[in-house]
């Protein structure tokens, strides 16, 4: 059973954030490290870099796939963690924890209406796997 944690919010391309403030802090979910499996690689912006809601960010490579990373919220990277970069596995061991990848300073605030909460994200999953 996948791991979805409440007070966060939720992209349907399962990425997390957590709001304090105007900063969002943001990673991927449980959910989508576990579909990945062994996390070997990741590509993340530089503090500075816009980064829009909805659009690749960075990228994130496993020994199955790769795929991008989008932004849950639109704004300004104003920290990324190296610490996951060095150690890429760390996504798989802690993906709410120690992991996470951005933070991000709001641009708009009210994009976070877009992004659903614990309960939505795990009604979103159930959906997702009836359907395969």
């Amino acid at each position: 059973m996948v791991q979805v944690e409440q007070g966060l919010r939720y992209s349907r391309t399962h990425e997390w954030a957590r709001i304090e403030g105007d900063v969002a802090t943001v990673g991927v979910t449980d959910y989508a490290q576990s579909e990945l499996g062994d996390i070997t690689y990741l590509e993340l912006p530089q503090p500075g870099t816009q980064v829009k809601q909805g659009e690749p960010m960075g990228v994130i490579e496993s020994v199955k796939a790769a795929s991008d990373i989008y932004s849950p919220v639109s704004g300004e990277v104003i920290e990324a963690n190296q610490g996951v970069v060095d150690a890429p596995e760390k996504v798989n061991q802690s993906p709410y924890g120690e992991a996470w990848l951005v933070k991000i300073r709001l641009s708009d605030p009210s994009e976070v209406e877009n992004l659903m909460d614990a309960t939505a994200y795990e009604q979103f999953l159930a959906e997702e796997a009836a359907a395969r």
